[in-house]
């Protein structure tokens, strides 16, 4: 396994991690704890970055890293969503947009490994928006409840909430119609 890989698996490694004091912030709602969750979020999301430069720079590009990498992705950011739901800052049609979407580009992507020429589909430009702008909504809401747990921390997160909902249902559809091929080639 690859460097890129090792660091996608170690993404999703995190993820429990991140849970745990996302938990405890939810519980506690004590600033370090939010804090933590920050971090723990932010050194996952970088990894996200990091994995795709050495990928590309090096010509390290698998078909596991076109597939493990988005997969990684998208556990990490609705799990955060999830808990940021249950702290009354993401509504549920938001989450809903966002499972939609990754549904899918997910049932795309096995109809397009299953063809016959079994293609494995990466993702496209504006999928890596969505993430950076589902990545960077999610550290403003942890980073600003580890400073302020005001309404303003709130009603800014769930703004973003909002505009990552808009940005991922654009980048589904742009996704299945870039894509609408596998998706008649399957009738």
């Amino acid at each position: 396994m690859n460097l890129p890989n090792k660091l996608t698996v170690c993404r999703i490694l995190l993820v429990p991690v991140f849970i745990v004091f996302a938990i405890l912030a939810n519980q506690n709602g004590v600033w370090w704890q939010y804090l933590a969750s920050a971090l723990i979020f932010a050194v996952a999301s970088f990894t996200d970055f990091l994995d795709g430069q050495i990928a590309r720079r090096h010509h390290l590009v698998t078909d596991f890293g076109k597939f493990a990498d988005p997969l990684a992705d998208k556990i990490l950011t609705t799990v955060a969503f999830l808990y940021m739901m249950q702290a009354g800052v993401c509504d549920p049609l938001v989450l809903c947009i966002i499972l939609a979407r990754e549904f899918a580009v997910a049932g795309v992507r096995m109809v397009a490994a299953g063809a016959k020429e079994g293609r494995v589909i990466a993702a496209n430009v504006w999928g890596k928006i969505k993430t950076v702008m589902q990545m960077l909504s999610i550290l403003v809401y942890y980073i600003g409840m580890s400073f302020s747990q005001t309404s303003t921390v709130y009603t800014v997160s769930a703004v973003l909430c909002w505009l990552c909902a808009a940005a991922t249902l654009l980048s589904g559809i742009i996704y299945l119609w870039d894509n609408r091929s596998f998706i008649m080639a399957s009738k």
